[in-house]
């Protein structure tokens, strides 16, 4: 569903990735690990397009891709539910999740069901204003929000992060019927060792900007792979 080759990115004169090979497949949590700074969040941007790549190609469901603008990734079916949720706090829960209308037909802007399936609370605080949400229920309005748009990729920054660990099941279980349906490629970029192993099907470790370990998670020891990702 998407491949990066060679894939480099800078901040003014800083090289921050340095050739990144990359892919992730429909029906497959393919995570991004590594300690800070090494770039994750970066690969996520460029992949993304809010921050343009320097170098390198990537190939969006069959399609080789220029440098594009935010805007023209989402409309391929890229959504990113990024580090820090993101919300719109002055906005209720409701007028949140119809921000992601702006990509659909017109015919097709309606909150489905399975939103609220999915997310509960979301239906009952339907009236509230997204900046009075606990950080749990702002990363499932987050999650929600992308959704709504139908990505074909779904990029996901730290989900876990200050979140409650019974929202955090319910983020896993989430992540799972979403790659059990086969039709998404799910991109995560995790620091929650045991969250991101019981999810992932493929892992890839970068460090200092380079791909350093990749490779299907059944593949490896995962005492070995929890070391990698900790050095």
């Amino acid at each position: 569903m998407l491949k990066t080759e060679g894939l480099t990115l800078h901040y003014g004169g800083s090289q921050i990735l340095y050739g990144i090979d990359f892919e992730a497949r429909a029906g497959e949590v393919t995570c991004i690990m590594g300690t800070n700074g090494v770039g994750k969040t970066s690969f996520l941007k460029a992949l993304a397009g809010t921050h343009p790549r320097s170098g390198g190609t990537i190939e969006f469901d069959g399609e080789s891709l220029g440098r594009l603008a935010p805007q023209d990734m989402a409309r391929r079916g890229l959504a990113t539910v990024p580090q820090g949720r993101m919300i719109f706090p002055l906005l209720t829960v409701r007028e949140n999740l119809e921000t992601g209308f702006a990509l659909l037909p017109r015919a097709e802007r309606r909150i489905p069901e399975s939103i609220y399936d999915l997310f509960p609370v979301l239906k009952d605080m339907s009236g509230r204003r997204g900046g009075d949400l606990s950080g749990g229920q702002q990363q499932q309005l987050a999650i929600a929000r992308a959704m709504i748009m139908r990505p074909k990729v779904l990029l996901l920054d730290e989900p876990t992060e200050g979140i409650q660990p019974n929202i955090i099941q319910q983020i896993g279980q989430v992540i799972t019927y979403l790659r059990d349906r086969g039709d998404m490629a799910i991109i995560l970029v995790e620091q929650y060792f045991e969250f991101a192993h019981a999810l992932a099907d493929r892992f890839y470790v970068l460090r200092r900007g380079a791909v350093s370990f990749a490779g299907p998670t059944a593949s490896f020891d995962k005492a070995t792979l929890r070391a990698e990702v900790s050095v």
